[in-house]
């Protein structure tokens, strides 16, 4: 019952705004602005079920493998990293130019080398994907306590079950802080290299709907975007809520 609460509660101006745009565009004549029966239509006719199918699921594919590949990396690098106080000091300058270079202006050279298909998108997605998740991990594996780390030296747990019980457990929440935003990054990288590189995907269709002045068809790309990335965020949601379950209750 609370779970439907939280989603009435989210629900609720989104469903607000999307009855005031359907009753004021009702009467539209706008080329650019077409009214909103007229998009759901369209909506209705494109993506149930061939836009399904030819657009939509490659580009969830690429989300998804993207993102894991990021996971892997991410959390794998930050553990490392987080036990080697040195070695990540004297990386931290590197990583930092790194983060902070937007991963979209690393397109042309991913380009180049990878050229245009599914593995430069799967390569910029889990690029811009990783830092978020390696800087969370590595600020989580230092954050656990010396009473923790005491008391498993003093039965004489090994590296791996220290990481294991130790080092994951108490970065978890900030590796699924870093996740959630990781997965925003991932839509969005997804959009702007299906819309370089080459045909399939929603971002795709949508650039190739305003090519072809087809704006209805556009308007109905944008929308599925929307749903596709809040679709993605409220499965995350669960996933972390039921994950950190044991977090949640003792922050209760």
């Amino acid at each position: 019952m609370n779970t439907l609460k939280k989603i009435a509660w989210e629900l609720w101006l989104p469903i607000v705004l999307i009855t005031l745009w359907l009753v004021l565009s009702a009467g539209s004549t706008s080329f650019y602005f077409p009214p909103l029966s007229k998009i759901m239509e369209q909506f209705v006719h494109i993506w149930f079920f061939d836009g399904i199918v030819s657009d939509l699921l490659p580009s969830l594919q690429r989300i998804l493998l993207g993102f894991l590949l990021a996971v892997v990396v991410g959390v794998g690098g930050g553990v490392l990293l987080g036990l080697l106080r040195r070695t990540e000091e004297a990386l931290r300058p590197l990583l930092e130019l790194l983060r902070s270079t937007p991963g979209v202006a690393l397109l042309p050279i991913a380009t180049l080398f990878l050229g245009v298909g599914q593995e430069m998108k799967l390569f910029m997605i889990a690029l811009a994907c990783t830092w978020p998740i390696l800087l969370n991990t590595i600020d989580g594996v230092r954050s656990v306590e010396p009473v923790l780390l005491q008391v498993a030296k003093s039965y004489r747990l090994t590296l791996l079950q220290r990481i294991r019980f130790i080092y994951i457990p108490n970065a978890a929440p900030q590796i699924f802080a870093g996740g959630r935003l990781s997965l925003a990054i991932a839509a969005v990288v997804m959009v702007v290299t299906e819309m370089i590189g080459s045909p399939g995907g929603v971002g795709y269709f949508v650039l190739n709907a305003q090519r072809n002045f087809d704006l209805l068809s556009m308007w109905t790309g944008i929308i599925m975007l929307g749903l596709l990335g809040y679709l993605l965020n409220f499965a995350f949601r669960l996933a972390e809520n039921r994950i950190l379950r044991w977090h949640h209750i003792k922050n209760a």
